[in-house]
């Protein structure tokens, strides 16, 4: 019996990086899991791993930006586990570029995945879970919240889902739902990579150059961010709400 037997969790985003490391953490300790997200190819390469662990997955091709692809989903995993427990706003995509070259469509395309993908699946996943009268809602932000050059928009994004987070404990507390955030810093992931194809260096350079302002030495893995994830996540922080956690190797806010 693990930690989480009996407790569904809802992943957006889940298929690769973060997503799924964080997805691979719940299910070990005895979660049934469910992700969307809108990679297909990963997302099938992402069940046939959980399905050789013989463990419970769902994997629906959903769009976060789409409500009724989102509500659909939503009802699949829960009728077909009975509940929605746990919802990990994890979705997410970069479009980075200095403000004075960015277009309407950087900006909007990351606002649209990160804050309407959150209140989409939030505002679905707590109908399930004020019925119920228990819920966690754990929101991935990022250190990037603190400003970060070439970033105006996923910066501002990530910022916004702190605020989310904050109001949306004082709203559902009642209901036996606790909204936390988890900010990671430097993770090596593929959106990482794409950053450092865009800046112009190897991935191993830029990790050696993110190390370097590390505290403790070593960037990130997924596995970081799912250990944080699944403390918010347990029945035993009920009293922690509000709040945003900095994975991030050292002190950031």
């Amino acid at each position: 019996m693990g930690v989480f037997t009996g407790r569904s969790v809802f992943i957006t985003g889940g298929s690769r990086g973060i997503g799924r490391g964080i997805a691979k953490r719940l299910a070990d300790d005895g979660a049934k899991v469910a992700i969307i997200d809108v990679n297909e190819e990963a997302l099938q390469e992402a069940k046939a791993y959980f399905l050789e662990n013989n463990q419970e997955i769902l994997a629906i091709a959903a769009d976060v930006t789409d409500r009724t692809q989102v509500e659909v989903a939503m009802k699949e995993a829960h009728d077909a586990f009975g509940s929605i427990d746990v919802l990990v706003n994890n979705a997410g995509v970069i479009r980075d570029n200095m403000l004075f070259k960015m277009d309407d469509t950087d900006w909007e395309t990351v606002m649209n995945v990160h804050l309407k993908g959150a209140f989409v699946a939030s505002q679905t996943a707590q109908g399930y879970m004020v019925k119920q009268k228990y819920g966690r809602i754990i929101n991935i932000s990022s250190t990037s919240a603190l400003g970060n050059r070439g970033q105006a928009n996923y910066a501002t994004a990530k910022a916004g889902l702190q605020g989310f987070t904050k109001t949306l404990a004082i709203e559902l507390g009642k209901f036996g739902i606790t909204v936390n955030a988890v900010a990671p810093g430097f993770i090596e992931t593929d959106m990482t990579k794409a950053t450092a194809a865009r800046i112009g260096i190897s991935f191993e350079d830029l990790v050696e150059g993110s190390v370097a302002s590390i505290p403790v030495a070593r960037s990130g893995k997924p596995e970081d961010i799912a250990n944080a994830v699944a403390f918010f996540a347990d029945e035993r922080s009920s009293f922690v709400s509000g709040q945003v956690i900095y994975v991030a190797g050292g002190p950031k806010a």
